[in-house]
């Protein structure tokens, strides 16, 4: 009997022995392969850190959050040459659109980082409200003759997400190509059945990165965030708003949800189908063909709230690019701040870099403002963005808190002449592990509409005075500081 039970403890040792041989192999070379990236000092020391002290935890983190796909081709450089020159030369030099040489410098970093060109004389129609963007999109959609290219984080099934799909599913069956792309993580609460129903329905609905085992840690930390839809290649839209209930009336936790969505018509609308095409390629859908087509149904008489001769470019970013391309470009941007930098997000988790370059910006004696909200629909974002405001305060950084409901509008305004409005928090998440999409504007009547819309959001906000602020309980700052430091993954 003992003989039995010392050979079973043996066979269980030489287990044990090979498992633990496999994970300190594993850990060591995880570790080499995030030395030789030459990734950011801090975060491969957290990770060095994190992966020796708790190897089997650290391990298990670093398969979900620790991997890079940077450089990663979403596309062939040949199908990117033939979608350039299927994109003509509709776009125009920022040098002779008579914008500054902040502006000039700004377009050319987007050039760069992106091959993104500026195109002029585009219509711009802002929203602030969930249920008049989708009055609009609706509108639209009805009218579409050829092709419908949607793409959303989140497409609820619920009763307005219903209603849209019942819009496209008309429209497929008058035989326009309706493709949309939602995010799986984003839409992972949504039943399967609601998809494939669309697809029963002649709607092409695919799953962004699938989150599906054994492919579970490598795809679940990356999103794709971005929201936009193009019709007909005739206008297009972008923003921060997901097709959901809560983007009209709030849902339950929150009295009115404040975001911001645009509407553009114009040669930037080719920028946007870029952007669709090349996702939809990368999730294995082939290149799109769709052509231009002439639908004066969808094009309108500018009005009230809707500005004329816009300048534009559209920039992406994503985890897959080389650079962190719209992080760049924020910064370059209030790096060139010589009067104002105001800005809308939900979600307040600047990198080092970014919050440099705003106190540097602010002790300048330029006026900052920084707008969040006063309750987010993330108590754990919430805590870790307020973790940022003293420092903010220090530098003479402007903070206000908006009490209205939730807002969720992501949009940046510097001086006179530049706005950027999309799908882009101010956080880690969007600037290093999320595919965003941004359009940057360079108008001076554009600029001054959205200051309007700034200075109303202002009305509905109390501002962060710092001896109020510092009287905070202390296990309220407890809490912030300890979620800070998971704020590169939150």
């Amino acid at each position: 009997m003992f003989d039995s039970l010392s050979a079973i403890f043996s066979a269980h040792d030489w287990l044990y022995s090979v498992l633990a041989l496999i994970a300190v192999l594993s850990t060591l070379l995880i570790i080499i392969i995030i030395l030789s990236e030459n990734r950011n000092p801090v975060k491969s020391l957290a990770w060095v850190t994190v992966l020796l002290l708790l190897p089997v935890v650290g391990l298990i983190l670093y398969m979900f959050f620790g991997r890079s796909i940077k450089n990663t081709r979403m596309i062939s450089r040949r199908s990117r040459r033939k979608l350039r020159r299927r994109e003509g030369r509709t776009f125009s030099d920022p040098k002779s659109a008579g914008l500054t040489p902040e502006s000039v410098q700004q377009i050319n970093l987007g050039r760069s980082l992106t091959g993104a060109q500026y195109y002029a004389g585009n219509t711009v129609e802002v929203f602030t409200r969930g249920a008049d963007k989708f009055v609009s999109l609706e509108r639209d959609l009805r009218q579409a003759r050829d092709s419908i290219n949607m793409q959303y984080y989140i497409f609820e099934d619920d009763e307005t997400g219903r209603r849209i799909a019942d819009i496209l599913a008309e429209r497929a069956a008058a035989g326009v190509k309706v493709r949309l792309i939602y995010d799986h993580v984003g839409s992972f609460h949504v039943r399967s059945r609601f998809f494939k129903h669309l697809r029963q329905r002649g709607i092409d609905a695919q799953p962004f990165f699938k989150v599906t085992f054994p492919q579970f840690g490598t795809h679940v930390n990356w999103r794709n965030h971005r929201k936009l839809c193009i019709i007909d290649q005739t206008v297009a839209y972008l923003g921060g708003m997901n097709v959901a209930n809560r983007y009209i009336d709030g849902g339950k936790n929150f009295a009115s949800w404040r975001d911001t969505h645009v509407r553009v018509e114009g040669p930037v609308v080719q920028a946007l189908q870029y952007s669709f095409i090349v996702d939809w390629n990368f999730m294995g859908g082939g290149l799109i063909e769709d052509k231009a087509v002439e639908n004066p149904a969808l094009l309108r008489e500018p009005h009230h709230g809707a500005v004329a001769s816009v300048g534009a470019q559209m920039l992406t970013s994503g985890p897959t690019a080389q650079w962190s391309n719209i992080a760049l470009s924020l910064h370059k941007a209030i790096a060139n701040a010589r009067r104002r930098v105001y800005i809308q997000t939900p979600y307040f988790l600047p990198t080092e870099a970014l919050l440099k370059a705003l106190q540097s910006a602010a002790l300048a004696h330029v006026d900052v403002r920084l707008l969040v909200p006063e309750r987010s629909d993330s108590v754990m974002l919430t805590h870790a963005s307020n973790s940022y405001i003293s420092e903010c305060l220090k530098a003479g950084i402007k903070i206000y808190q908006y009490k209205a409901g939730m807002l969720h509008s992501k949009m940046i305004i510097v001086d006179d002449e530049f706005v950027t409005i999309g799908s882009t928090n101010f956080d880690f998440r969007s600037f290093d592990y999320n595919f965003e999409a941004n359009l940057f504007f360079y108008s001076t009547e554009f600029n001054r509409r959205m200051l309007e819309v700034f200075r109303a959001d202002i009305a509905n906000s109390e501002r962060v005075l710092p001896e109020q602020w510092h009287r905070r309980p202390m296990p309220k700052r407890m809490a912030e500081s300890v979620l800070r430091l998971l704020s590169p993954v939150l």
